[in-house]
């Protein structure tokens, strides 16, 4: 879910200070303290629309019309091309049982409104019961969690991770559990409802008002024109609750979060903290000392609720999480919730979505989380570069202010948030995220993550429903065409794509499976980009290139934004790097790693090394010195 207003997290700004962790990685003259043997690949899949081979894509069309995919979709093969594709870690987005339109009564699952539910299919972040799945993706609704358990053990069989969203801002509006464990209580069970905050409460409320549907406006109706029996304008919900984005209004705007309620995390609407801070310099201690810190503390309901809802998803074998909008929580939550993962699973794997780069540091450090997105620097720079507006200067800056933490920003080009690069909303061709796949899977030590279907240049241009084209839409069903091709009928073969798409896939496979086995990728780098914008004639600022080393791995890394011209050079090796490698005056082999089609020599005359390269549009170069 997109961050929309910043009204509430104002509010919790006042919990948080930007330190360090002595854990992170360290710049060390150029090299880099490595924390990984290996780089990590995460695929972000949808899962209801991953093995979904109905190709109707009528507007608001129901599951009946457009079709769904299930769980029993991932099977052994399908997990094991993906796994082939140079992945390590598969992102099942979409799996705790969220508000949908279809009718589930007969299963005891209470119909949701359509009032309060964006799109036919509902939206994932909109979660109604955290201790069971979306009955969507079951073959046998009643058996739903253990089909889902039979997911994660197929997972695990083929050498693959499993995470799942976890949604601590924001319930959904209408939340009610009937699978919680015994003991557990739902959320606002038991919230004084007559008063607007206490430190106990589950949800903030406006006592003596009740809650109003949206005002609809720009042609907008939920499920466009069709009739419903609960499509009526109204909700039943008194008193108010503040909206998930942080609205205190009892009617909140279309453009709200209306769909959900904001989760109370102790903070009064002054601004006031109801729990302790962490001492000064906590943030450099570790997750046990965390974990210890909390033991002896008294910390708010909602903290306590969402740790049980995480470890009960451990236990069923999940390995790990990530966060939707992370920064609208307390960084104290995360302190307490993530060190309770870590004590349980040490190996647990940490993702957040946290737009504030000022807020980076307190959510790595005194947060204990292992990966941030990368979005508003690396990605909307790269993103710049590939549209023809921006310079490729423009992303060196970037790995510097992020040099102390640049191994926990996770890197991407697509997730379900974004437009696809194929979109003309994007760059209009996947091809053109060629260069900048390189460029975000090979520049640092942190994680690289693509979303299904951007492997074979999925454009999202279908119209589902509710929002708009250009993303794969999250809220209604639909059939995803250029993935469909890739799944051929559930061979999972590829046996439909075009050559174009063929070829393309054969790319990611590729430069994943490098970046996956590449010891050079999780140690050193240094940018050889401005030394040659300086001294090589032809060397423009649609070029980006840098070196990557370890003890047995030297790398040469070169990449051509330019989408119509192709380009050639004298790439120049800096006396700095080539002291650092200890090479000798001599010409040495060099081979490229993609497809071993380019073999050249670097010649190191005088302390400096040079290199003819030529490149075609498009293309890169990860170039190793045999």
């Amino acid at each position: 879910m997109k961050l929309v207003q910043y009204i509430f997290l104002v509010l919790m700004m006042l919990c948080l200070s930007c330190v360090q962790e002595k854990q992170a990685p360290e710049k060390q003259g150029l090299s880099i303290k490595v924390i990984e043997e290996n780089k990590l690949v995460v695929y972000q899949v949808f899962t209801r629309l991953f093995g979904n081979t109905n190709t109707t894509n009528k507007p608001w069309g129901t599951i009946e019309e457009n079709g769904v995919g299930k769980f029993n979709d991932f099977t052994e093969r399908a997990l094991q091309e993906i796994k082939n594709l140079g992945v390590t870690h598969i992102w099942y987005t979409g799996i705790p049982h969220h508000d949908v339109i279809t009718d589930y009564t007969k299963y005891g699952i209470s119909s949701d409104d359509p009032d309060i539910v964006k799109g036919r299919a509902g939206s994932p972040y909109a979660v109604k019961d955290y201790y069971n799945v979306n009955p969507d993706l079951a073959e046998n609704v009643e058996q739903r969690l253990k089909e889902f358990q039979a997911l994660i053990k197929r997972t695990h069989e083929v050498g693959l991770k499993a995470i799942i969203d976890i949604v601590p801002n924001h319930v959904a509006r209408n939340y009610h559990s009937i699978s919680k464990p015994e003991g557990i209580r739902d959320f606002g069970e038991d919230d004084d409802i007559s008063v607007v905050y206490h430190v106990n409460n589950n949800f903030y409320y406006n006592p003596n008002e009740v809650f109003k549907v949206p005002v609809w406006g720009n042609g907008y109706s939920p499920l466009g024109n069709e009739k419903h029996p609960l499509k009526d304008d109204y909700f039943p919900e008194k008193p108010a609750k503040w909206t998930g984005n942080g609205s205190r209004l009892s009617q909140p705007d279309m453009n709200d979060w209306y769909e959900t309620v904001k989760v109370n995390y102790g903070i009064s609407p002054e601004g006031k903290k109801d729990f302790e801070d962490l001492p000064e310099g906590f943030d450099n201690e570790n997750y046990e000392e965390h974990f210890d810190f909390w033991k002896d503390k008294t910390v708010p309901n909602s903290w306590i609720m969402f740790r049980d809802i995480a470890l009960y998803w451990l236990d069923m074998g999940v390995d790990g999480f990530r966060y939707d909008m992370a920064e609208m929580v307390p960084v104290e939550f995360w302190s307490f919730m993530n060190s309770s993962i870590k004590m349980k699973n040490p190996n647990a794997f940490l993702l957040a979505e946290v737009y504030n780069p000022a807020l980076y540091r307190d959510y790595i450090k005194k947060g204990k989380m292992d990966y941030l997105y990368d979005k508003v620097q690396l990605y909307d720079t790269i993103k710049s570069v590939m549209q023809g507006k921006g310079k490729t200067d423009h992303i060196l800056p970037i790995f510097d202010d992020l040099k102390d933490i640049e191994h926990h920003m996770l890197h991407f080009l697509e997730n379900h948030d974004e437009q696809r690069l194929a979109s003309l909303g994007f760059a209009g061709n996947a091809k053109k995220g060629m260069p900048a796949m390189v460029v975000s899977a090979t520049s640092t030590t942190a994680p690289t993550m693509i979303y299904f279907g951007q492997e074979v240049g999925e454009d999202g241009s279908e119209n589902a429903g509710f929002g708009s084209s250009t993303r794969t839409s999250i809220f209604d069903y639909v059939g995803v065409p250029a993935h469909q091709r890739w799944v051929n009928n559930k061979q999972f073969d590829g046996g439909q794509l075009t050559s174009e798409e063929k070829d393309l896939r054969d790319f990611y496979k590729r430069l994943l499976n490098f970046t996956i086995n590449s010891s050079a990728l999780t140690r050193n780098y240094q940018d050889i980009h401005l030394y040659n914008r300086e001294h090589v004639r032809g060397y423009s600022d649609k070029i980006l290139s840098f070196v990557r080393w370890s003890d047995n791995e030297k790398l040469i890394i070169v990449s051509n934004f330019d989408d119509n011209n192709g380009t050639e050079f004298e790439l120049k090796i800096p006396n700095s790097i080539i002291e650092i490698w200890k090479l000798d005056d001599a010409a040495l082999e060099i081979e490229d790693q993609l497809y071993n089609q380019f073999n050249s020599t670097l010649k190191v005359e005088k302390g400096i090394g040079t290199i003819k390269i030529k490149l075609d549009a498009l293309e890169s170069f990860i170039l190793k010195i045999k």
